[in-house]
This record gives C-alpha cells, sequence and structure tokens, in this order.
C-alpha cells in the first residue's frame, strides 16, 4: 500500500495500526507545511520570527497529537476529507498560544520587562538541542555560515528567515510572500531562494570535493 496514494483518513489509520515508518514519513510531508504555517503566522502577530522557536513549537504540536498513544487522532472523526486539516489547525494554534500565554504570565509574575520576549525577535536556523542526525546538523552549521557571510547585505534579515522558512519549515514560496513583514512577490521571493541555494552550492562544493578526497 502506497502511502502517497491514501486519502488523509486512510494515511492516519495505516499510520495507527501499523507504525509504518513509511507511513509516518508521508504523514509528516503531508502535514509540515500546515503546522509549520500557522506557527508562523501566529508568531507574526506578535513580532518577528524566531525559527529556533518555530521548530520547538512544531516538535511541541507533533508530540501533543503523538500523547496518550495518539489518543487525538485514534478519536477524531473523519467527517469529510478536509476534516483533519482543520483539526490539526486548532492543536497548532493551541500549542502556540499555550506558548505564549506561559510566556506572558512568567513576565507578570517576575516583573520582567520587554527582554523577556527578546528570545522571539531572534531567527536562527535550529535550537542547540535539535535531536537530528549530527551529519544533519553540521550540514546546517555549514549552510548558516555560508549565509551569514552575507550578513552585511541589505535585508539580509528577510532572506534568511525566508530561506529557512522553505527549506526547514517546508513553506511554499507562496506561503511565505503572505507572511507580514515579508513584502515580497510570490516571484520575489522565489528569485530570493534561488539566488541563495545558489551561493550556498557555490560555497559548499569545495569543501565537499575536499571531503571525497580526504574521506
Amino acid at each position: 500500500m502506497d502511502p502517497l496514494k491514501l486519502s488523509a483518513q486512510e494515511l492516519v489509520q495505516l499510520c495507527l495500526e501499523t507504525k509504518d515508518e513509511a507511513s509516518w514519513i508521508e504523514f509528516v510531508r503531508r502535514f509540515q507545511p500546515l503546522i509549520s504555517g500557522v506557527v508562523i503566522k501566529l508568531m507574526c502577530r506578535r513580532g518577528k520570527i524566531n525559527l529556533a522557536l518555530a521548530d520547538d513549537l512544531v516538535q511541541d504540536t507533533y508530540l501533543k497529537i503523538c500523547a496518550h498513544n495518539f489518543k487525538a487522532l485514534r478519536d477524531f472523526d473523519f467527517r469529510h476529507e478536509n476534516a483533519l486539516f482543520g483539526f490539526l489547525k486548532v492543536v497548532t494554534a493551541n500549542v502556540v498560544e499555550d506558548y505564549y500565554r506561559t510566556i506572558n504570565s512568567q513576565k507578570r509574575g517576575q516583573g520582567r520587562g520587554e527582554d523577556d520576549l527578546e528570545y522571539a525577535s531572534a531567527v536562527t536556523p535550529m535550537p542547540a538541542s535539535d535531536p537530528m542526525p549530527v551529519e544533519r546538523q553540521i550540514l546546517i552549521g555549514e549552510i548558516a555560515q555560508c549565509l551569514q557571510q552575507q550578513a552585511a547585505e541589505p535585508n539580509f534579515s528577510r532572506d534568511y528567515a525566508i530561506f529557512w522558512l522553505y527549506y526547514r519549515q517546508g513553506l511554499t514560496a507562496k506561503a511565505i510572500a503572505g507572511l507580514p513583514g515579508i513584502s515580497l512577490s510570490v516571484k520575489g521571493v522565489e528569485s530570493t531562494l534561488l539566488r541563495l541555494t545558489r551561493l550556498v552550492r557555490t560555497q559548499l562544493a569545495p569543501s565537499a570535493a575536499k571531503k571525497r578526497v580526504t574521506g
């Protein structure tokens, strides 16, 4: 049974019944852009985008979905094909709102100023605690270093965020263009991605060749 050809309901049932890795990979591929998009949009309403925090909130959403042996998915009523999309939007929004509610509560309780939310204004590609394989962490670190070389360029922060929103969060160029603060058309986002992708490939190509020779 090919997970790519299954409906949302059939895919969830297969995931729950078999716990097949390929099925869960398809689940993430299919719904990650939706979950990430909700996280990013809600973060934008509160200020600048923090990709590390976005990663954490996306992971928290998955944890909530998987809690108590996937109870939320097991109890979900598939009334129509798009019902799951609405459900995931609500779950994600609740995770984000809970995070900011906790932050605001700590701020009031401890009498701190604006520094409490300063963390949300940083733009980084990933948290230090990210459990991804070491090889991928190294690659992402090298890519980030390549991009940081453009820090003096105009609109660097925006372009840096665009790159990671596309490659880490899975947002489409159209979704990115619609975010507050991006101020680019879809073609403008695509042009930015093409330029930065070419830059990274050019910068990493000599390093990759060296590793093949010395590896």
